[in-house]
């Protein structure tokens, strides 16, 4: 057995520790704890066995490897490689050394992470660097999780933000895992990500996700555009290998929480912001019936009003005229929004086609006014279906509309002052729904740490059935082979039948004592407790086999 190849293993990484000692010792013996130190290999190393187990024992300065163990008998192991006649004490070293080097893994349950910049916390000169595009997701999921202490992951990459999700095997290596992979990708120094980056754990991570998806992470609070997003993780993460249980439950779930949200809070509706305004004053003035055939006149198409074309096309506006001094901004947004007819008008043409227009929308940088009295009154009047009003809704500073505009008869002028009012009692009420929405957050929050949970136990469950089931058919062919070779597949059904049944009524009560979903009074810490009273009662050993193959699986990717 060449212990020292055992050993450095070790060093190499929580991946194999338990591997390679795994394959140098099939003792189970528990002893006390073992003080390792290295230095140069010599032909003799000799594990002493005083009945000082509690002393911690520095090694001589010409080396060798010495570990204090709680036996009275010394193992030597010579440069031929064999063991004399105390190996059972070396093994039980062994053993304990394999356990301990796992304690920090099966000890610590894997934590949720997020590893994020927003908009809240990075520039955007930043946050484009680290954008990962959609098609590209899968990739990212796959090198995140080929990462030595990474298990699941996922991307959320918009305009306003770029968070990592993983399931970590150890919390603070997996975060400076991800850092380091994320400078990699991006080129930013790790430094600097820090300086930026926000970190959250387990029920912090989840709740921050259920927040996010409901809207009340976002600039404009309750936009609906996040949770498509979130939605298109979880379409694009299906069937990806990373995209696990843990992480696409997590992103499910944060689907429900962002529609019962805004189901039950309407926090999406009211507009907050000035085009938005804009848009939803004016159709508050209009009457109903003719909300789909008012006529619609924008004036200019820069950023305000290509944000109005939005807002009124999202009402559910399917026609409009738009004034603009050159066609190429106006053809850029049909280009953009092809299912609604934009017809596109020269400055020359305003008045004309302000004469034909129920509603118009002003946002020009227009330093004096474009409609005056004088100009208005001898516009044609509105037909009565649009309620015999003609509307100016102005959102530009200076102001397009002049003021003595409104004295004239069947028009009325709105301007930026009017839809402030309109867009600070949204956003108050909004605000509102915002604490309603986070206490949904936070109840989905528990719903799912419970669903987590309750995955705890179930490898227990699992290796107690799979024990139960090798009993179960052992003794039925036992009880076969006694019947004769004549037995009726009538009575053998019915035999295999009443196995069964005794199985699952006996199984019953413990798995019973397994689940922790969140419905009954049974808390984690006693549902945890009974599965390791089970482990221990079946000789299950589930916390390392399952650790065992967690870091076989992860050597099998390289």
């Amino acid at each position: 057995m060449a212990v020292s190849s055992g050993f450095a293993t070790v060093l190499d990484g929580a991946k194999m520790e338990i591997l390679s000692l795994n394959s140098a010792s099939s003792s189970s013996a528990v002893v006390a704890p073992v003080s390792v130190r290295f230095a140069p290999p010599l032909p003799l190393c000799v594990f002493r066995g005083p009945h000082r187990s509690s002393h911690r024992r520095m090694l001589a300065p010409r080396g060798g490897v010495t570990c204090e163990v709680a036996a009275s008998t010394d193992v030597e192991i010579g440069s031929d490689n064999k063991v004399g006649p105390t190996m059972a004490s070396s093994l039980s070293a062994l053993e304990q050394l394999k356990t301990s080097a796992a304690d920090r893994y099966t000890k610590e349950r894997a934590s949720i992470v997020v590893i994020g910049l927003s908009v809240h916390t990075a520039p955007v000169e930043m946050r484009e660097k680290l954008a990962i595009p959609e098609a590209e997701w899968p990739r990212a999921i796959g090198e995140l999780c080929s990462l030595n202490h990474i298990e699941e992951a996922a991307v959320l990459s918009t305009c306003n933000r770029m968070e990592v999700y993983v399931v970590a095997l150890s919390r603070h290596r997996g975060v400076k895992e991800v850092t380091e992979w994320m400078s990699k990708t991006s080129g930013i120094p790790v430094s600097e990500i820090c300086e930026h980056r926000f970190l959250l754990y387990n029920n912090d991570a989840t709740q921050h996700l259920f927040e996010v998806s409901a809207g009340l992470d976002s600039l404009v609070l309750g936009e609906g555009q996040i949770l498509a997003q979130v939605k298109q993780v979880v379409k694009v993460g299906q069937g990806v290998v990373g995209f696990g249980r843990t992480i696409s439950g997590l992103f499910k779930h944060a689907i429900s929480v962002g529609k019962r949200v805004r189901t039950e809070t309407n926090i999406a509706a009211g507009a907050v912001s000035v085009s938005s305004a804009a848009v939803e004053l004016a159709l508050m003035k209009l009457p109903e019936s003719s909300h789909s055939t008012a006529r619609m006149l924008v004036i200019g198409a820069g950023k305000m009003g290509k944000l109005v074309i939005k807002h009124l096309v999202a009402k559910g506006c399917t026609k409009m005229v738009v004034v603009n001094r050159s066609e190429k901004k106006v053809a850029a947004i049909r280009e953009e929004l092809k299912d609604v007819e934009i017809i596109y008008k020269p400055l020359t043409e305003m008045m004309t086609s302000a004469a034909e227009a129920d509603v118009i929308f002003t946002s020009t940088a227009s330093e004096t006014p474009l409609f005056l009295k004088e100009h208005v009154k001898c516009l044609s009047p509105v037909a009565s279906e649009a309620g015999n009003l003609r509307l100016f809704v102005d959102i530009s500073v200076p102001r397009n509309v002049g003021a003595c505009v409104d004295d004239v008869n069947n028009v009325q002028v709105y301007n930026v002052d009017d839809l402030k009012e309109v867009v600070a009692a949204n956003q108050e009420d909004r605000l509102r729904k915002a604490m309603e929405a986070q206490a949904i957050s936070a109840e989905e929050s528990k719903q799912y740490e419970a669903w987590r949970d309750s995955l705890e136990t179930v490898p227990t469950i699992k290796k107690l059935r799979a024990y139960a089931e090798r009993i179960r058919l052992a003794e039925l062919d036992k009880c076969i082979s006694k019947m004769g070779d004549d037995i009726s597949k009538k009575t053998m059904k019915a035999v295999d039948d009443l196995s069964r049944g005794i199985v699952n009524k006996l199984l019953h009560g413990p798995m019973q004592h397994l689940r922790c979903d969140g419905n009954d009074s049974r808390t984690l810490s006693e549902t945890l407790e009974n599965m390791h009273a089970l482990n221990r009662m079946f000789s299950l050993e589930t916390e390392i086999a399952v650790l065992e193959q967690k870091l076989r699986a992860k050597q099998s990717q390289r």
